[in-house]
């Protein structure tokens, strides 16, 4: 490899070319396979982390962006526990996606649980809680049957 110049011609004088051609090489099909299961197989959900990120961070600080503090401290700290727990989800899908990818339903599940949640742990909640509590449990519904999806098929093939 010393022997080749910037623009990729060997520069030692040596005319055989046999050096940097792997197709030869014994374990070629070994690292191609290694190659497409470290650098594709694993990441079938990497465009979806980023949104249940935010979808989880959002969950987490709603009560202070609507202004819901006083009037439900009880889904205060529920929001802030279930949005938490779908962000943690979504670094997790990130950092170890080969091993994540069988919890995505549990985003599916959390989401569920934030849209029933409304009724079952808030008072009396007025329609703004209702509307957020809804479309972020829906947006987390969505979000995590598309990564159940996706991890499905992709272990199919």
């Amino acid at each position: 490899m010393s022997n080749l110049s910037h623009t990729g011609r060997d520069v030692s004088g040596r005319s055989d070319t046999a050096g940097r051609d792997i197709s030869g090489h014994p374990d070629a099909d070994e690292m191609r396979a290694r190659h497409d299961r470290v650098m594709g197989g694993g990441r079938t959900t990497a465009m979806a982390d980023a949104p249940v990120f935010l979808v989880g961070l959002y969950c987490a600080v709603s009560p202070w962006v609507l202004h819901f503090t006083t009037s439900q401290p009880a889904l205060v700290t529920h929001n802030l526990v279930i949005g938490l727990a779908i962000a943690v989800l979504a670094l997790c899908f990130t950092a170890m996606p080969e091993r994540m990818t069988g919890m995505s339903l549990a985003i599916c599940a959390l989401g569920a649980w934030l849209i029933v949640s409304t009724w079952i742990v808030g008072s009396s909640p007025d329609m703004g809680v209702i509307l957020n509590n809804v479309i972020v449990g829906g947006l987390a519904v969505v979000l995590g049957a598309v990564c159940a999806g996706v991890a499905v098929k992709n272990k199919k093939t």
